[in-house]
């Protein structure tokens, strides 16, 4: 209990304690999107027979686990918060730069996913425009921003997700309306996207859960706000598992509002915009509506994440991982890793010339469930294997967690694990020829402050 209170901490300027329960919910809300769950819509139909709300809410259970995990581990690293920490210091340092490669290829494939979507529903609102010139576009688009270095404010964040907010409630008004004024063949009607008989196979379900993860992927970022939070110890673990909760039970009653509207048997016009489809059934402007909403949503998710690969990619050139003089490189005037910047964007291009949407969501959850895995293991260690009194209560979460994590894992299709494979493969191939087997540290994976 003596290292509680260092001089050298006391006497260090310390950021403010300003971020109340409900001002964490709200953030990780907000980091989330509260629709999230739209643009897999699809593809989740697709994959799980159209079990959607099930597969939705099988993965805020997954999630909810994780969530402890991660919640409980904030407070062991309060200013670290990261998966690949956690697991480093607390299994190993190898396994910890395994599980940091992995969140690398999660980095890279997010502005993918994001470009391959905005592409998708700007060809449907101009389909003279081919899919490859909107890409292009807007792979250009995101690299010319992040280079000027034009980020969104907060007021700008918080007004966007207000916006999602007020589309939100226009399609559960719309959908209420539209479902209450056509004709249904009774109870089966409203319990089928939960489980219908016809097509329920516990393969496909889990198959789409193990996508429907894409739904909750960065409740975790609450965890880097440790430094900042009112009562961080309890406020992080209770407000990371309230995000997953609140964002699980709105994503599942958008998801089922739309397969009444659209039941799974009806095929979608496009399956990766199929939610937008959807909303224009319930009110012909909602098309519209929706589809600027989600275009404006994976924006600013895609400018976001190519940002963030960049920085990462520049930590990795910084600590020679990578060669330094390319990666390594600050522009000077605008203080950024105009580099990586520009080839992220080259990458993100060439990916979403190649792959589809539901391939790259995959390949993207492949890494984070193993990043996930990784906290789950590192939480069992700490507070159950190291711990001197050993507690149910320390030991449950977190072996359910990995269990259920490892089980989507296994359940991703076999394409995502062949490429996520293929990946780590090289990482760790990589990583074993540059520290001679492991024998000295590679990569520091934190991603450094900007100036």
């Amino acid at each position: 209990m003596g290292n509680l209170t260092k001089p050298a901490e006391t006497a260090a300027p310390k950021l403010r304690r300003a971020l109340s329960l409900w001002d964490l919910v709200l953030y990780g809300v907000i980091v989330i999107q509260p629709t999230a769950p739209m643009p897999v819509f699809g593809v989740l139909s697709d994959r799980g027979h159209g079990h959607v709300a099930t597969t939705i809410l099988l993965a805020m259970i997954a999630m909810l686990f994780t969530a402890i995990s991660y919640g409980r581990m904030a407070r062991v690293y309060p200013s670290a918060g990261s998966a690949f920490t956690y697991v480093g210091r607390e299994i190993n340092p190898a396994v910890g730069y395994i599980t940091g490669w992995s969140m690398v290829m999660d980095y890279m494939l997010n502005p993918i996913i994001c470009i391959i979507w905005i592409s998708l529903q700007c060809h449907n609102f101009v389909p003279e425009i081919p899919y490859e010139a909107w890409a292009a576009f807007i792979a250009i688009l995101f690299t010319g921003l992040n280079v000027l270095g034009i980020r969104t404010s907060a007021r700008i964040n918080t007004t966007l997700a207000l916006g999602m907010g007020v589309a939100i409630a226009i399609f559960f008004i719309t959908a209420a309306h539209f479902i209450l004024g056509n004709p249904h063949d009774g109870l089966a009607f409203f319990t089928r996207p939960f489980y219908d008989p016809s097509t329920f196979r516990v393969g496909a379900v889990l198959g789409g859960t193990s996508i429907a993860v894409l739904t909750y992927i960065g409740f975790d970022g609450i965890s880097t706000l440790s430094e900042e939070a009112e009562n961080p110890r309890r406020n992080i673990l209770i407000a990371t598992v309230l995000t997953c909760i609140v964002v699980g039970f709105l994503s599942a009653a958008e998801v089922y509002a739309a397969q009444l509207v659209w039941p799974a048997s009806q095929p979608f016009p496009d399956e990766t915009t199929a939610f937008v489809y959807v909303a224009g059934r319930t009110w012909k402007p909602l098309f519209g509506i929706m589809g600027l909403t989600l275009i404006v949503a994976n924006f600013g998710a895609g400018m976001g994440a190519q940002i963030g690969a960049a920085r990462l990619l520049f930590g990795m050139g910084r600590s020679n991982a990578l060669p330094k003089s390319f990666f390594g490189a600050i522009e000077p005037k605008r203080k950024i890793p105009r580099n990586n910047v520009l080839f992220v964007g080259a990458l993100a291009l060439a990916g979403a010339s190649v792959l589809n949407f539901d391939l790259g969501a995959e390949m993207l959850n492949f890494g984070a469930l193993i990043a996930f895995m990784g906290v789950n293991l590192a939480a069992l260690m700490h507070f159950y294997v190291r711990h001197e009194v050993k507690r149910a209560t320390n030991l449950v979460p977190p072996l359910l967690g990995f269990i259920v994590c490892l089980l989507l894992w296994l359940n991703l299709s076999r394409p995502a694990q062949v490429a996520g494979a293929i990946w780590m493969v090289l990482g760790v191939g990589f990583g074993f020829w540059k520290t001679r087997g492991f024998k000295s540290a590679l990569v520091n994976f934190e991603i450094p402050d900007e100036e």
